[in-house]
């Protein structure tokens, strides 16, 4: 069987998912349901629809629903990326002197660069099925942005981004493929919603946070006629639409007899992370199988590792509903690492709940010790990997050194969430030497816990 593994795995077009997979629907403990910030009550299908697009609010709040069928037209979209390759790092097992075997799944082999594309496409399309002017939304790396500005230049739809600023000035070149595909790019937090004003106010210089960006996004889907507001990560519709990534990871194993040991995803809102996880965590939810799922995270943004399983608000504004998650404190700005879309304060209900039931465990690494791996990793697999997916590729090293000492042969599968080429000023400074690690302080991160909205206490 070894020699008949090929260095990628190829499915078969007609293998694609038609079907995504709807993970709540297996779990007996439900994710906490998200409330409204001024009744405390669970969200109703219409105020969710006031802010996202109707299909897309009903996702979000279906726990029951198992499967939801794959449109064609999005399937259509999928096939000029999709089946992406589940990929054996030969190159790096050898480097790496361990027995374990090592596959990634690599989702930047399209236009847009990373695994964004696959819920970017499925949001812009319900949008223009309502028959919505544009979108709004938020972007921290500007993986988001750039895929999603791509699903509406396909789709004839006005799209609005704000970008964290420090995203915004580091990262040039992914701001002018978003203005290169017709959206308006604005850093954030700007001068344009009450929103930023506020936090410049408040915060001079500040270099943003994705939870302020979402705050402005939001504001200015409401306050704009034949406008929804879209987000890329931490929602449960977000996770659902890229199950596609692990239902195409179990398939191309399950086509050559691979049966996975460890499955490790960088997480930050948790869209790849829930993604990758999903089928995986389902068969543990069934009694099916078992698995080491590791997510990891920033050290300058711990959401897991440090923060809280507590209701709290998913924007630094505090305008859009409270969800029960792992988090900071909507009011905890990271420092200005290079991980821009690993930035946020808190994690999807979804892995937040798994993650509570033990069915996942948790690491962060520092930025230093991450670039290190990338650097290794696109030294002998030939890819730059993107900051975010570095985190992931970190753990699936030392997991493998781990095989190494013990002399186990294990299977180790990570999620190669996109390329890197527009972060040039991330691996610039890592190779001057400029880098260092920011890593907040036990004293930072209780202020900004302390600030938990009074549900928490009650719920």
């Amino acid at each position: 069987m070894e020699q008949n593994i090929p260095y990628k795995i190829y499915l078969e077009e007609q293998e694609m998912p038609k079907q995504w997979y709807n993970v709540r629907a297996d779990m007996k403990k439900k994710p906490a349901p998200i409330l409204n910030p001024g009744t405390l009550k669970p969200v109703t299908l219409q105020e969710l629809s006031a802010i996202f697009c109707e299909e897309l609010a009903k996702q979000e709040l279906d726990d029951t629903t198992p499967y939801f069928d794959i449109p064609q037209e999005i399937r259509d979209f999928y096939r000029m990326y999709r089946p992406s390759p589940l990929i054996r790092a030969y190159c790096l097992e050898k480097k790496l002197e361990t027995p374990a075997h090592i596959y990634y799944k690599f989702e930047g082999n399209n236009t847009s660069g990373s695994h964004k594309l696959n819920s970017a496409i499925a949001q812009a399309y319900y949008a223009r099925k309502q028959g919505l002017k544009g979108v709004t939304t938020e972007t921290g790396a500007g993986q988001w942005g750039t895929a999603l500005s791509m699903a509406c230049a396909y789709l004839d739809l006005d799209c609005q981004v704000y970008m964290v600023k420090c995203s915004y000035e580091q990262k040039p070149f992914r701001r002018e493929v978003m203005r290169t595909y017709g959206a308006k790019v604005t850093p954030s937090p700007s001068m344009e919603t009450e929103v930023g004003r506020k936090m410049n106010k408040e915060f001079p210089g500040t270099t943003g946070s994705l939870g302020c960006a979402i705050s402005e996004a939001v504001e200015a889907a409401v306050t704009q006629d034949g406008y929804r507001y879209v987000l890329g990560s931490v929602l449960s519709q977000v996770l659902l639409h890229q199950s596609v990534i692990g239902l195409e990871t179990k398939a191309a194993l399950d086509k050559y007899g691979i049966q996975a040991d460890i499955i490790i995803g960088c997480a930050g809102g948790g869209s790849n992370l829930g993604g990758l996880i999903s089928p995986f965590a389902g068969q543990m939810l069934k009694g099916e199988a078992d698995y080491q799922i590791i997510a990891v995270e920033p050290a300058s943004c711990p959401s897991l590792t440090r923060g809280v399983y507590a209701y709290d608000f998913c924007d630094t504004g505090k305008v859009c509903p409270l969800a029960k998650m792992y988090t900071l404190g909507s009011g905890f700005i990271p420092s200005a690492s290079h991980a821009g879309g690993l930035r946020y304060h808190g994690m999807s209900s979804v892995v937040s709940e798994l993650y509570d039931q033990g069915l996942l465990t948790a690491r962060s690494v520092e930025q230093t010790e991450v670039f290190k791996a990338a650097q290794m990793f696109a030294k002998v697999e030939g890819i730059l990997p993107a900051p975010e997916s570095s985190h992931a590729i970190k753990v699936a090293i030392d997991e493998a050194l781990k095989c190494k000492e013990s002399g186990e042969s294990k299977n180790i599968v990570f999620g190669l969430t996109g390329t890197g080429y527009f972060d040039m000023v991330a691996y610039q400074r890592y190779n001057d030497g400029e880098m260092t690690d920011m890593v907040p302080s036990d004293e930072e991160l209780a202020k900004a816990i302390q600030a938990l909205p009074k549900v928490e206490r009650e719920q």
